[in-house]
């Protein structure tokens, strides 16, 4: 994969998890704060906690790190997948996302 397509698939991933915030904070009572500074978009939930979500360029990979631990994913053509098999992206915000936030959340490309 070229640079360029890596940022390509990386910003539609960003956009994705900013638009997936608007729609949540829409159809529920979640209040989940999203901020982006660049390549990375900062998930700030009512208690606190965070969630953050930055670009690795040089590795062209998407890090996350959320309070159950830190993940790498990798564009394998069609999903975001982490690096030691712990799923894609989307899945893996989910779960974090509702459990740091402590409702039902669902994020999607």
């Amino acid at each position: 994969m070229t640079d360029l397509e890596f940022m390509d698939h990386a910003e539609q991933l960003l956009l994705a998890v900013e638009r997936s915030c608007d729609r949540i904070n829409d159809t529920s009572d979640a209040d989940v704060d999203s901020q982006r500074s660049g390549g990375m978009v900062t998930l700030t939930f009512p208690n606190r906690s965070q969630i953050v979500i930055n670009l690795q360029k040089p590795l062209h990979e998407v890090w996350m790190a959320a309070r159950s631990g830190g993940y790498h994913y990798r564009f394998d053509g069609s999903h975001w997948q982490d690096t030691k098999g712990a799923g894609e992206f989307f899945a893996c915000l989910t779960r974090d996302a509702s459990q740091q936030s402590g409702m039902s959340l669902q994020f999607s490309a």
